[in-house]
């Protein structure tokens, strides 16, 4: 049974920063492409980040380059994604995704507000 639980998220000022995590097992996690994706109320699904299975490649929205990082521990069967410098508008339900099962977490709320 895939499962893919995250955390870390929760309330934080403009310009301060989280790390979430999704924690992933019943299946080979470091054969496993992976992405973060979110949603704001009233909005649609968005893709954040990805990242390859085997050599670790990235790729990001343009929303969130340079702010956030994308990584993994094949090691732990836990993906990250490093948040920094967040903005209001990065207030969402941060979902993890295996690509290739197309399973998905349950979610972590993040709130940015002062």
């Amino acid at each position: 049974q895939v499962l893919l639980v995250e955390s870390g998220g929760g309330l934080v000022q403009p310009g301060g920063s989280l790390r979430l995590s999704c924690l992933a097992s019943g299946f080979t996690f470091s054969y496993a492409a992976m992405s973060w994706y979110r949603q704001a109320p009233g909005k649609e699904r968005e893709w954040v980040a990805h990242i390859t299975s085997t050599d670790g490649r990235t790729n990001y929205a343009d929303s969130v380059k340079g702010r956030f990082t994308i990584s993994r521990d094949n090691a732990k069967n836990t993906l990250y994604l490093q948040m920094n410098s967040l903005k209001p508008e990065d207030t969402a339900v941060y979902y993890c995704y295996a690509v290739s099962l197309s399973s998905w977490g349950q979610g972590t709320q993040v709130t940015v507000s002062s």
